[in-house]
């Protein structure tokens, strides 16, 4: 087995032993001023101290087992009997999708009644009493129980990201999205507008839902959700302004599913409603891809976060997840803050997207990674009954894609055009009319789009296929560290190309090693776009560190299978099987630091961290920059990149949270 022989010996038995960990043992705790308001909307002041039988203080009853952080918070403050909770309940209990005898008795004796009832994702939300909380906790019925909690948006493409020059190659005329359905998580969409029509004028939006419960309307009265389709699947063929602006696959299935309301916010319940329903209809409209274009605070690790569990359900289920990084890369003074990656793009098995500055040109020269967007790796974490924190510290984003001043499709009385008119390039007819935003909001729909590009040329991928070809073929930025860009900016030429090139008669059962493509030969890894040549990074981020080799392409590994994650590969070392989960061939290998780019290979550039301090609790240091437990979050909404929207619907961008939920500093 092939390695750095730096990394042979015992850093790798490290990064193993400790990546098992933080992979079997993880929960998380918060540290922002959203928790205190979500608190405060959840729960009336209660000063008590809760005391358990023998009358000591139950400070630390709910540590590292089945509570979330701000619900212990809560719990910790006190009790009384009339204080409740919106939560979210992930239930061991159920089924076939029913209630165990013992979970239904608890609810009834209790008086609680279930809000929604998730039979896919075996999982509840009720409006219950924070006393019942121990109970439920402790009765062996309940995986975790959490908060639900605030869930708000994040902020030439076609020529830009390579897919103008992909459909020029022989045979890739017709691949355009046609019959993939791509599930669009948002504030819904404008129906009626030219860029989601066929070229038979047919409209491609095939199912619609709201789980917002606001009005009972799909239509999008915000204006994000429009946009963000749009970017992913419009047809470019409105007559206007709108010919000139196509989105990556342009004939694409779009099922319009709203969890945003009209002024861009929703909750956990909502888009796990959603999730709840892709899964039961999933087939019916051959969704392959979901885009989520907004975030929730990474508050529990992701083995514990019910968006992120969720999100590895649908994963597992053959679908493509693309998550938005989120837009707080920067702090109010303008210093980059690392480690605010949101919820579910803390998921490792979700693609999570950062955003790039095209600079308004077609050509990469001058591309850079936008200052809001959001750089890793994520710090979530667990609580261990000790008070030891153990935070998830992935690498996070996995790439990055267009996202700054990009036109797209405007929504008819569109609330953010009402609210920033500067946005707006109108025309007289409301369904042709486009608008500005920016965002990783934006980046997000535009790797989606890709994926449902690689989903038609080659139907069998599976979704840890699809995220490993985009990062092997994206193009590192110079200057910019993994945190930042992750495997590089996506080149959907490249990415489109191996995916037709892959065998479609891999199985569950396929050897490790075996062939992976149907050419014993790959051409040069370079593609052209814009009438450049660029290279491809040639590697994949895989959770703590990236991995590199001509085999990642050629040979098929076991962990591009459904069922597990890019970061389940084991090597061996010293003769030494250190797990028996999922090997990964020779001919690959693992880097030791996180590197900040030269523009050539993932491989090359300066380190600037040791994946080994990643394992580390307490504060990393990098660019001068500590993470630990302070944080900083800004939930605006990006015009350029340089101004945030701070309005009723989102966070300041200069409240500055240290140490647990409950104390402003």
């Amino acid at each position: 087995m092939y390695m750095k022989n730096t990394f042979k010996h015992t850093k790798l038995s490290i990064w193993f032993a400790s990546f098992s960990l933080v992979f079997q043992l993880c929960a998380g705790i918060p540290a922002d001023s959203n928790v205190k308001a979500q608190a405060a909307q959840n729960i009336s002041s209660v000063t008590t101290p809760v005391l358990d039988e023998s009358g000591r203080n139950r400070e630390n009853k709910f540590s590292g087992k089945r509570v979330s952080p701000d619900l212990e918070h809560l719990l910790r403050k006190g009790t009384a009997a009339t204080d409740h909770a919106r939560v979210i309940i992930q239930t061991a209990a159920m089924r076939n999708g029913e209630l165990s005898a013992t979970l239904a008795r608890i609810l009834k004796q209790n008086g609680i009644r279930i809000k929604k009832h998730l039979r896919q994702l075996d999982t509840l939300v009720v409006d219950l009493p924070l006393s019942v909380v121990e109970e439920l906790a402790a009765s062996e019925e309940s995986n975790y129980i959490s908060i639900d909690r605030d869930v708000e948006m994040l902020g030439h493409i076609e020529k830009a990201t390579g897919a103008d020059d992909m459909s020029k190659l022989p045979g890739n005329s017709g691949l355009d999205g046609s019959g993939i359905g791509i599930a669009v998580l948002d504030s819904g969409i404008y129906n009626n507008h030219y860029s989601f029509q066929d070229s038979d004028n047919h409209n491609r939006i095939v199912a619609k839902m709201d789980f917002t419960g606001e009005a009972m309307t799909t239509t999008d009265r915000y204006g994000h959700g429009t946009h963000v389709a749009a970017l992913a699947a419009g047809n470019g063929h409105g007559n206007g302004i709108s010919d000139k602006y196509e989105g990556i696959a342009p004939n694409a299935k779009i099922i319009n599913l709203r969890v945003l309301d009209g002024f861009g916010r929703g909750t956990s319940s909502s888009v796990l409603s959603a999730i709840d329903w892709i899964m039961a209809n999933r087939a019916a409209y051959n969704i392959r891809v979901v885009n989520m274009s907004f975030g929730a605070l990474a508050v529990d690790s992701y083995t514990n976060d019910p968006l992120c569990r969720a999100t590895r359900r649908l994963v597992d289920a053959g679908i493509v997840v693309v998550a938005a990084a989120g837009n707080n890369g920067k702090d109010g003074q303008g210093r980059k803050v690392y480690g605010l990656i949101h919820s579910p793009g803390n998921e490792p098995s979700a693609i999570t997207v950062g955003a790039v500055n095209t600079r308004g040109t077609d050509i990469r020269d001058d591309d850079k990674v936008t200052t809001y967007s959001s750089c890793g790796p994520t710090r979530s974490y667990w609580t261990s009954a000790d008070g030891e924190k153990h935070y998830d510290n992935l690498i996070k984003p996995d790439l990055v894609a267009p996202g700054n001043r990009l036109i797209s499709a405007q929504s008819d009385d569109c609330n953010l055009v009402t609210m920033h008119p500067e946005l707006d390039l109108r025309e007289k007819d409301a369904k042709k009319n486009m608008m500005y935003l920016s965002g990783t909001s934006m980046s997000a729909p535009v790797v989606a789009g890709t994926a449902a590009l690689m989903l038609q040329a080659n139907p069998t991928l599976t979704p840890n296929l699809v995220k490993a070809f985009l990062m092997y073929t994206a193009q590192p930025l110079n200057g910019y560290n993994m945190f930042e860009q992750g495997a590089g900016e996506i080149n959907i030429e490249g990415a489109v190309r191996l995916a037709k090139l892959t065998r479609t008669n891999l199985t569950a059962s396929t050897p490790l090693g075996s062939p992976l493509l149907t050419l014993s030969v790959l051409a040069i890894p370079q593609s052209r776009i814009c009438g450049r040549t660029i290279t491809w990074g040639q590697g994949i981020i895989l959770g703590y560190s990236y991995a590199t080799g001509i085999d990642l392409i050629t040979k098929y590994q076991l962990i591009y299978g459904t069922g597990h994650l890019l970061s389940d590969g084991h090597l061996l070392s010293d003769g030494h099987l250190l797990s028996d989960t999922v090997l990964i061939t020779n001919g690959i290998s693992l880097g030791e630091n996180i590197l900040t780019s030269n523009g050539h290979l993932l491989s090359d550039g300066l380190p600037l961290l040791a994946v080994g301090t990643l394992f580390g609790d307490g504060h990393l240091l990098s660019d001068g920059v500590p993470l630990g437990d302070g944080l900083l979050y800004s939930d605006g909404f990006l015009l350029s990149d340089s101004q945030l929207l701070n309005d009723a619907y989102a966070q300041s961008d200069s409240a500055q949270i240290n140490g647990d939920p409950g104390g402003m500093q």
